[in-house]
C-alpha cells in the first residue's frame, strides 16, 4: 500500500480509514480480507532465493589463479597429444586439485548457511485484529492493509499502523530506530513541511516493534515489503556484492603468475630457436617451466587455511558465512558499530541515585540510609513491571524497560517487589500518561497506614510536592531546596541519564474518587533515579585494543545525540579532536563534504538507514576496509555494503543476519576484536605460505632456465615439478598456517586495502630465497650429471630441492627472528608435516616401482652426504640475513 501525497502521520486516523474503506468500529469484512490478501499478498518480507549448492561450488572457480591453473592443465594436455603419447596424468592432477579446493570451499560455505538458517528459526507471531465487528487472533502473515489491529503489552506490531487509539502506549523500536528507550505513542497528527525521522513519528507503530506499556489500536497502512522494515530489506537487494581484500590479492597474484608463465614460455621459445632445438621439445620445456612457475597447491592451501580459521572462530562464538571474510576481518581499518545492543547491553539500568544528602552510585547505595530505602520502596510500588518468583527464569523482569530497571535494582538491594506488594497492599492506581508524566498508587501497609507512592518526570513531581525527605525528617520544600533538586536533575541529564523523580505521602483516608487531583497532592519529594542503557563491560577494553591496532572505532546510532556522546566518551570511542554529527547535519552534507568529515567524526546520532550506508561508502572512498556491526533491521543495508558486515546472533534480526558476512553467536562486541586478531593471524600465515611456495617455484625456474641457457639438459621433469609443488611443499605450507599470532599482531596498523602480497620486502625475500633454492639444486644436478649422467642429475636435483624446502620452512616463522628463536613445539603440526613430506620423498626414492614412475636412480652414500650438506645451507644463509637485518626492507 503506497502512501498518498500527504504522509500517513500528517493525516487523522478517520481520514485514513476513509481512504482504506474500513470501519474503525467493525474492521474489514471476511470477503474484503480475502480480496486484499490476493491483491497485496501475505504480510512477510521477500527473501532472496537460497543459493543452490551447485552455484556455490562453481563460484569457487571464479578467480584469476584458478583460470591460470586451468590454462596450464589444458596446455599440458595439448602438448601431450602433440607428442603422440596422450599422457594426461599432469592435467588430471591439476584438475583434481581444483576440484578438491572447490569441495572444501563449498562445504564450509554450506555449513555457514545451515548455521544461519538454524539461527533464524523462530515461531510465527500472532496478532489480534478487528474483523466483522469481532476481535480475532490470526497469524501475522494474514494481516492486510486496512485491518484494525489491537495492541496490548507484549504484542509484536505485525505491520506499519497509523494509531487510532493510544492509552499510555509505549513501543520498543530499537531494532528499527536505534533508540534504547521505548517510544511514547499518541494519536495526534504531525504537521511538518519536512519529512519526519522514523523515531519522531509518534502516531505510527512500526512493524517488528514490541509493546511494553499501555494499549492501542491502529489501521494497517503497510504490510510486508511496503513497511519501513520492508523498505530496508528491499535496499539490501540493491546493494552490490563486495570483493574482499583477500580475493583482490589472490586475483592479483593469479594475474602476476599468469603473465610470468606466459613470459617464460615466450622466452624459452626464443632461446630454443637460437639453439636450433626441436619445436615440440621446446614446447614441452615451456610447459614444464609454466608448471614450475605456478604453485598448484596454493589455491587449495589458501582455502584450507581460511576453512581452519572459520572453525577456530566458531569456537570463539563467530559464524563466518563465506571463507574470504575471515581474512577481511584482519584487514579492517574502520569498525562502524551500532550503539544499542552492540556497544550497550540493550537493558535500561539504574546507575545513579540522588537524595538531599547527595548523589551516589548504585553500587554504593545502602538501605540503611532512610532516603535510599524510601526512594527504592516508593519507586518499586509505583511500578507496573513484573518479577518472576523463579530465580532461574530466563527473563525474570518483564514490562517497560524503565520500570524493570527499578525493580531489578530494588531486588539487588533486598527489596523484592512481590513481597513488598504483599506488605503494601495496592488499593488503587492512576496510570502513567504522556500529559501528566506521572504514575501513582495507593497502598495500605501492614499496620493499616494508607500511603501514596509516585514516580514521574522531575518537574511534574516537584509541581505537586510540598515537602522533601532528608535523613528521615519531612522538611518544607523551599525555593532553595527546589533549586538544589533542579541542579541535581540537570547534572544527571548531562550524563545522558534518563531521570525519574520519586515522592510519597501518608494519607488519612481512601479518596472517594481516585483522580490525579485527589491522590497526587501534598507529596513529600524523596529523590531522583538516573538510568541508562549501559555499555557492555568488555567494550571499553575492546575499543582500546582497536585503537592500539590502528583501527578507527565509530558509533552510528538512531539514539539521541546527548546519549550517544555520553556512551561514546565513556567507552573511549569519542576522543580528543573527534566530532559528533546528528542525522539532520549529516543529511545537509554533500557526498564530498561527508568524505571530508568522516576521518574526524567518531559519533553519528539520530541517523536513518540510508545515512549509515553513506557513512560506510564515504570511508570506502578513503580506501579503508570498513566493518559494520549491528543487530537491528536499520543496520542491514550498511551491513550489506560494508567490506565485512557483522550481525548479532541472539538479539539480531533475521534481516540483519541475512545481510552479514559474520554472525556473533554471543552478541559480544569484544568477539569482534578476537576475530580481527584471528583474521590478522590468518593473513600473516597465508603470506608465509605464499612466500614459501613462490620461493620454491622461483628456485625451479632458476634451475631450469640456467640449464636451458647453458644447454645443460633437463634437470627436472614435469612429474618432479608437480610432486614438489603439490606434495613436498603443500604439507608444510598448510601446517605453517597454524602458527600462533605474533606478539605484536594487535599493536600494528592493519594492512592497507590496496596493498597486495607483492610488497618490496616480500619480493626481495622470494627472490633471494628462490635464487638460493635454484642454485643449491643446480649444484646437486651438476654433481649428479657429472657422476652418473642425466638421470642421476635429475635425481640429485629432485631430492635436493625437496630437502632444501623442508628445512627452509623453519625460516618462515618470522621475517626478523632467527629460526632457533621459534621453538618447534610452538607449531608441532609443522614438524609432523615435515616428517610426512620426508617419508613420502623417501618412499619415492627407495621403492623401486615409485622410482621407475619418477625415472630416478638410487643415490649412493656419498651423494646422500652431499645432499645432507646442501640442505643445511638455507638455515645458515637466511638466519645470517636476519641477523644482518637484510631479510626485510624498512622492517617489512
Amino acid at each position: 500500500m503506497s502512501e498518498t501525497r500527504r504522509p500517513f502521520y500528517s493525516q487523522t486516523a478517520e481520514e485514513i480509514a476513509q481512504q482504506l474503506e474500513v470501519s474503525l468500529q467493525r474492521g474489514l469484512t471476511s470477503t474484503e480480507v480475502e480480496r486484499r490478501l490476493e491483491q497485496y499478498g501475505e504480510n512477510k518480507l521477500s527473501h532472496k532465493k537460497k543459493t543452490p549448492i551447485w552455484k556455490i561450488f562453481l563460484n569457487q572457480f571464479n578467480n584469476a589463479l584458478v583460470y591460470v591453473l586451468i590454462a596450464a592443465a589444458i596446455l599440458t594436455a595439448v602438448v601431450s597429444i602433440m607428442q603422440g603419447h596422450a599422457d594426461f596424468t599432469d592435467s588430471i592432477i591439476i584438475v583434481a586439485i581444483l576440484i578438491v579446493n572447490a569441495v572444501v570451499g563449498t562445504v564450509q560455505e554450506y555449513k555457514a548457511m545451515l548455521s544461519l538458517e538454524a539461527l533464524n528459526k523462530m515461531s510465527a507471531p500472532h496478532s489480534k485484529v478487528l474483523r466483522d465487528g469481532n476481535v480475532q487472533e490470526i497469524s501475522s502473515e494474514q494481516v492486510v492493509p486496512g485491518d484494525i489491529v489491537i495492541l496490548e503489552v507484549g504484542d509484536i506490531v505485525p505491520a506499519d499502523l497509523r494509531l487510532a487509539e493510544a492509552v499510555n502506549l509505549k513501543i520498543e523500536e530499537a531494532a528499527l530506530t536505534g533508540e534504547s528507550v521505548p517510544a511514547e505513542k499518541e494519536v495526534s497528527t504531525i504537521e511538518s513541511d519536512e519529512e519526519i525521522p522514523l523515531g519522531d513519528r509518534h502516531n505510527i507503530a512500526f512493524s517488528t516493534g514490541l509493546v511494553t506499556y499501555g494499549r492501542g489500536k491502529g489501521i494497517v497502512v503497510g504490510t510486508g515489503m511496503n513497511t519501513e522494515v520492508g523498505k530496508i530489506a528491499g535496499m539490501l537487494n540493491e546493494a552490490p556484492e563486495q570483493e574482499t581484500p583477500m580475493q583482490k590479492r589472490i586475483n592479483q597474484l593469479g594475474k602476476v603468475l599468469g603473465y610470468t608463465a606466459l613470459g617464460i614460455c615466450v622466452l624459452i621459445f626464443v632461446v630454443g630457436l637460437i639453439y636450433g632445438n626441436d619445436l615440440l621439445e621446446m614446447l614441452m620445456m615451456a610447459v614444464s617451466l609454466a608448471v614450475a612457475a605456478i604453485p598448484e597447491g596454493l589455491q587449495v592451501i589458501t582455502t584450507l587455511v581460511l576453512a581452519m580459521g572459520v572453525q577456530r572462530l566458531v569456537k570463539q562464538n563467530a559464524i563466518v558465512r563465506n571463507l574470504p571474510s575471515v581474512e577481511t576481518l584482519g584487514s579492517a581499518s574502520v569498525i562502524c558499530s551500532d550503539k544499542t545492543g552492540t556497544l550497550t547491553q540493550n537493558k535500561m539500568t539504574v546507575v545513579r541515585l540522588w537524595t538531599p544528602r547527595g548523589e551516589v552510585d548504585t553500587t554504593e547505595a545502602d538501605l540503611e540510609e532512610v532516603n535510599i530505602k524510601q526512594l527504592l520502596l516508593s519507586a518499586t510500588l509505583a511500578n507496573e513491571a513484573h518479577l518472576s518468583d523463579d530465580p532461574d527464569a530466563e527473563q525474570r523482569f518483564t514490562g517497560d524497560p524503565t520500570e524493570t530497571a527499578i525493580i531489578a535494582l530494588a531486588e539487588q538491594k533486598g527489596l523484592n517487589k512481590n513481597q513488598l506488594e504483599q506488605q503494601y497492599n495496592r488499593l488503587g492506581e492512576i496510570a502513567f500518561d504522556s500529559t501528566r508524566k506521572r504514575m501513582s498508587t495507593i497502598n495500605r501497609t501492614d499496620n493499616g497506614q494508607l500511603q501514596t507512592h509516585l514516580k514521574g518526570g522531575t518537574d511534574e513531581v516537584l509541581a505537586i510536592s510540598t515537602h522533601y525527605l532528608k535523613d528521615g525528617e519531612r522538611l518544607p520544600l523551599t525555593p532553595e531546596a527546589r533549586e538544589q533538586i533542579a541542579l541535581a536533575n540537570e547534572a544527571m541529564a548531562k550524563q545522558a541519564l534518563r531521570v525519574l523523580a520519586v515522592a510519597y505521602s501518608d494519607i488519612d483516608a481512601m479518596p472517594t474518587t481516585i483522580t490525579p487531583e485527589t491522590v497526587e497532592t501534598g507529596l513529600t519529594f524523596v529523590g531522583l533515579l538516573g538510568m541508562i542503557d549501559p555499555p557492555r563491560v568488555e567494550v571499553i577494553d575492546a575499543v582500546a585494543q582497536c585503537r592500539t591496532a590502528g583501527i578507527k572505532p565509530v558509533m552510528i546510532t538512531g539514539d539521541h545525540q546527548i546519549t550517544a556522546t555520553a556512551i561514546a566518551s565513556e567507552i573511549g570511542i569519542l576522543g580528543e579532536g573527534d566530532q559528533v554529527l546528528n542525522g539532520s547535519q549529516l543529511a545537509a552534507l554533500s557526498d564530498e563534504e561527508l568524505y571530508e568529515a568522516v576521518p574526524h567524526t567518531a559519533v553519528y546520532a539520530r541517523v536513518a538507514p540510508e545515512h549509515k550506508m553513506r557513512i560506510v561508502q564515504a570511508w570506502q572512498k578513503h580506501n579503508q576496509v570498513v566493518s559494520m556491526t549491528g543487530d537491528g533491521v536499520n543496520d542491514a543495508p550498511a551491513l550489506k555494503i560494508a567490506d565485512i558486515g557483522v550481525a548479532m546472533g541472539i538479539t539480531g534480526t533475521e534481516v540483519s543476519k541475512n545481510a552479514s558476512d559474520v554472525i556473533l553467536t554471543d552478541d559480544n562486541f569484544a568477539t569482534i576484536v578476537d576475530a580481527v586478531k584471528e583474521g590478522r593471524r590468518i593473513y600473516d600465515n597465508i603470506v608465509k605460505a605464499i612466500q614459501y611456495l613462490l620461493s620454491a617455484n622461483i628456485g625451479e625456474i632458476v634451475l631450469i632456465f640456467i640449464a636451458i641457457i647453458f644447454n645443460l639438459g633437463t634437470p627436472l621433469l614435469p612429474i618432479h615439478l608437480l610432486w614438489i609443488n603439490l606434495v613436498t611443499d603443500s604439507f608444510p605450507a598448510l601446517a605453517i598456517s597454524l602458527d600462533p599470532a605474533a606478539p605484536d599482531t594487535m599493536q600494528r596498523p592493519p594492512i592497507h586495502a590496496k596493498t597486495g602480497f607483492f610488497t618490496k620486502g616480500f619480493i626481495w625475500r622470494i627472490t633471494y630465497q628462490g635464487v638460493m633454492v635454484g642454485l643449491i639444486s643446480l649444484v646437486a644436478y651438476l654433481i649428479g650429471f657429472r657422476d652418473g649422467g642425466q638421470e642421476l642429475g635429475q635425481t640429485m636435483a629432485f631430492i635436493a630441492i625437496c630437502l632444501v624446502e623442508l628445512v627452509h620452512i623453519r625460516n618462515l616463522h618470522s621475517a626478523t627472528k632467527p629460526s632457533w628463536r621459534t621453538p618447534p613445539h610452538q607449531n608441532i603440526t609443522l614438524i609432523w608435516a615435515m616428517l610426512a613430506s620426508l617419508a613420502l620423498l623417501l618412499a619415492v626414492v627407495f621403492i623401486p616401482y615409485m622410482r621407475d614412475i619418477f625415472r630416478l636412480e638410487m643415490p649412493d652414500t656419498t651423494h646422500w652426504l652431499i645432499l645432507g650438506g646442501l640442505m643445511l645451507i638455507p638455515l645458515v644463509l637466511v638466519n645470517a640475513f636476519k641477523l644482518l637485518k637484510i631479510n626485510t626492507i624498512n622492517g617489512k
